[in-house]
């Protein structure tokens, strides 16, 4: 009887392990984002995680933890269980910046997480508070290197954002300098620029198109090829003078580091499902942000992008003499 019962109660023991494993997601899973709300990242991680969410059958809630480039956030990311409850949505400040910036953050994108996939790469816009009298980029230009007015003060997410980085590259690149002032998130700076309290601001479509439309803000340069349907008199930087300004913002999705390759599957699958749907692509269009198609969506893409980006951005930080911070 015992040798009859052996197989039979392996096999019961098989059977209910993949059936445990089948059932993923048993529970919400949490995304965590390492920024303020309000901000770019934040907003297209929410219209994602709804949208995963429904194919997952599951609540995806969204987490935010700004602050400090990032590195609360991704500290958590990366103490996380390997279940899969956990995931990271975050941009390229994350995963090819602020772990240049940061020698806190110890976090090794190439080694540390299980890439999902790209989300979308969204242009950077040049903005200026509408309280600044600034008109268009030659005209910002010229204000940057007039020695004999207050410097320019130029606002960003913080030390390590996309924002800050935005920033920095373009004052390199021009040869100019602004009063740097760091905030904790895009949202609380984009407050600050509508009120006046800083002058300029380089973030992301996504926020910096809703944000324009009340007239406190002024668009001056979007860093594409030729103009965005959503911006149409918004001149690209080529237009305004610094054609070499191109940055695109890549936002993605990843997982920690070991999560079960099946699990990994679903969230890829449940990304995809996301980036299908319909009002998920109407956000996006409506933001200016462009979402992978073919070969350029699921994990690969991300992995290349991450480790092109590291290296890419790690020379600037040197080039351009930024602060490593502690």
């Amino acid at each position: 009887m015992r040798k009859f019962l052996r197989p039979v109660l392996a096999t019961t023991l098989v059977v209910l392990a993949s059936a445990a494993h089948a059932a993923y997601p048993e529970k919400p899973i949490t995304m965590v984002v390492p920024y303020a709300p309000g901000g770019s990242t934040d907003a297209l991680a929410r219209i994602v995680a709804e949208a995963m969410g429904k194919d997952l059958g599951t609540t995806v809630i969204v987490e935010n933890l700004g602050g400090v480039g990032g590195v609360p956030g991704v500290q958590k990311f990366l103490r996380a269980a390997n279940d899969g409850y956990t995931i990271m949505f975050s941009n390229m400040g994350s995963f090819a910046i602020a772990p240049t910036l940061y020698r806190s953050m110890k976090f090794d994108p190439k080694t540390e997480m299980e890439p999902i996939g790209l989300v979308a790469e969204v242009p950077m816009v040049l903005s200026v508070s509408a309280a600044s009298g600034i008109k268009n980029l030659p005209d910002l230009l010229k204000r940057l290197r007039d020695q004999s007015k207050p410097s320019v003060n130029l606002g960003n997410g913080g030390p390590g954002s996309t924002a800050h980085i935005g920033a920095e590259y373009f004052l390199y690149l021009t040869k100019t300098k602004a009063q740097m002032v760091p905030y904790r998130g895009t949202g609380p700076a984009l407050v600050d620029l509508m009120a006046g309290t800083v002058d300029m601001l380089i973030d992301q479509t996504v926020a910096m198109i809703p944000a324009s439309k009340g007239g406190r803000v002024v668009p001056l340069a979007v860093a594409s090829p030729e103009r965005i349907s959503q911006m149409p008199d918004t001149p690209t930087f080529a237009e305004g003078g610094v054609p070499e300004f191109d940055i695109a913002v890549w936002n993605a999705l990843a997982a920690p580091k070991d999560t079960p390759k099946d699990r990994v599957d679903k969230l890829v699958n449940a990304l995809n499902y996301a980036l299908d749907d319909p009002k998920v692509k109407a956000s996006l269009d409506s933001s200016g942000a462009l979402a992978p198609q073919g070969e350029r969506r699921g994990p690969g893409e991300m992995a290349r992008l991450t480790s092109k980006d590291l290296d890419r951005f790690a020379k600037l930080i040197h080039d351009a003499n930024i602060p490593i911070n502690p």
